[in-house]
């Protein structure tokens, strides 16, 4: 890749910026004068995002620790060092521990270096300028196609017209899908990258868990939904470029301003939602979608999904209190749930959005009526009861709602489709609602666990004492007696 000046080697960085993390290793080789230095710079600076950020040579310290927000960066600069023993002294393995590992001169260690790493060779090359460099790069262990998808990621923004826009790192959720927010002048968009996902080992009958689950293995589904949410009236983000080969998406930036505060639920916000929901769920939706690969229909919300998920709790959540469950007790809390499946597949269908809730739902006060709800995940959507979205903004997993409100939204939620279908049954909802509220509080205990235990991901745990506490408030509806009896029996307390 030539980089003809500083400019392009700080896009470069900032390219490198959005795709490097915790624990990767880059390494900047080249002779003294061609650019190492700089690039680490820029990269530094691009990962803090304040390109006045003092990032000084690391060449008589040697190492050089940044406390970054993203992860904690270490600049190494090791042109000085004479045997590999010399770093154990440094204490580098302390330092770079969860850190982003930038090492110029890296044949100093000897081969030290092995794992997931970015090699880039830095070369003058005279005949293109005077700036002028040649980087040459060489991905070990999975930054061979991290590095392919970094190089079609710029090309995807090169042909959108975005650039030569500033990128910058947005929080994700608890998927693979990594998103930034693209600034070029007055212009602002949110990029959206969501590579294929592989399948998963089978768990069942040949079949990977997603595919059981009906997650989303690529981008249809999302563009589908978005189409179809605006066609309804309501503010789901428009698409202004789209890829869905390779599963880049350029976004309208719908803002940050969320629906709750400091404080938790913003009430005025909450009874917006609800009447998003009440809207969608007042009319039947079609269950087949246009998109430009095509139709696309929502699965089912079947029995097969809704168990599998509930399975979660027997996989991960009770194991971790190291209690053991028999077999025979297992095939007891399946049977429960069995019938309750029976009544969930025989209620009306419509769209399950299936991740309603605080983190995804943008406020946009400046739009009139439901249109002040910005909804931006929908891409494992499904076609199932209205009450399981309900269930899931009115019990956030992340943040509490507190009873009196979930009461008050659940009385709007049926007054709005009361006015819409004066048969509408508020009672029968009711039932639902606490069995999908319960099922997906018991799925989101096995998650949380499961993140926190096979991903790495241990902030999830903090939330477990909430949904336990929606799990409970929903097991006391009638309809879960004989689930409530061996819950309280057999699911241990966070």
């Amino acid at each position: 890749m030539l980089l003809a000046n500083e400019a392009a080697t700080r896009q470069f960085a900032m390219d490198l910026a959005m795709a490097v993390q915790a624990n990767d290793v880059v390494t900047l080789a080249g002779d003294l004068g061609a650019g190492k230095s700089t690039l680490a710079r820029a990269l530094v600076r691009a990962l803090a995002e304040d390109d006045k950020l003092e990032v000084p040579s690391p060449s008589f310290a040697l190492v050089q620790p940044y406390d970054l927000p993203r992860f904690p960066v270490v600049h190494a600069d090791l042109y000085r060092v004479i045997s590999p023993d010399e770093i154990t002294e440094l204490g580098w393995d302390e330092v770079s521990e969860n850190a982003l590992l930038v090492v110029e001169w890296p044949d100093r260690l000897g081969g030290a270096l092995s794992g997931d790493r970015l090699e880039i060779e830095l070369v003058l090359a005279p005949g293109q300028g005077i700036n002028a460099r040649e980087a040459r790069f060489i991905g070990h262990g999975t930054w061979g196609p991290r590095l392919a998808r970094m190089v079609a990621l710029r090309v995807f923004l090169d042909n959108a017209g975005w650039g030569g826009s500033l990128r910058r790192h947005l929080q994700g959720d608890a998927s693979s899908r990594a998103y930034e927010r693209l600034l070029d002048g007055q212009r602002r968009a949110v990029l959206m990258n969501a590579p294929k996902k592989p399948d998963g080992p089978p768990v069942r009958n040949g079949l990977p868990y997603s595919r059981i689950a009906h997650l989303a293995e690529d981008m249809v589904p999302f563009v589908a939904m978005a189409e179809g949410l605006r066609d309804a009236g309501l503010s789901s983000p428009e698409i202004e470029a789209v890829d869905l080969d390779q599963g880049f998406l350029i976004l309208e930036d719908l803002g940050a301003e969320g629906v709750v505060d400091a404080n938790g639920p913003i009430a005025e916000r909450y009874m917006a939602a609800v009447d998003v929901l009440a809207l969608i769920h007042s009319r039947p939706r079609p269950a087949t979608l246009a998109t430009p690969k095509g139709p696309y229909t929502l699965p089912a919300y079947d029995r097969e999904a809704l168990t599998i998920e509930i399975e979660l709790l027997l996989d991960w959540y009770i194991p971790r209190a190291q209690t053991r469950i028999p077999a025979s007790e297992k095939h007891v809390f399946l049977q429960h749930w069995a019938a309750l499946f029976a009544e969930v597949e025989a209620a009306p269908k419509t769209w399950v959005l299936r991740d309603f809730h605080s983190p995804n739902l943008i406020w946009l006060s400046e739009r009139e009526g439901v249109e002040k709800i910005g909804v931006i995940d929908f891409q494992d959507a499904m076609m199932g009861p209205a009450a399981y979205d309900v269930a899931s903004l009115l019990q956030d997993a992340r943040v509490t709602v507190p009873e009196a409100l979930e009461l008050q939204l659940l009385s709007r939620y049926a007054t709005q489709r009361k006015k819409d279908d004066p048969s509408f049954d508020m009672a029968a909802f009711a039932r639902l609602y606490a069995i999908m509220g319960a099922q997906r509080a018991t799925k989101i205990l096995g998650i949380f666990a499961r993140l926190d235990q096979r991903d790495g991901k241990p902030a999830y745990l903090k939330h477990l004492p909430r949904i336990y506490a929606y799990l409970q408030r929903c097991l006391a509806h009638p309809a879960l007696a004989e689930v409530k009896r061996w819950v309280d029996a057999r699911v241990p307390k966070p």
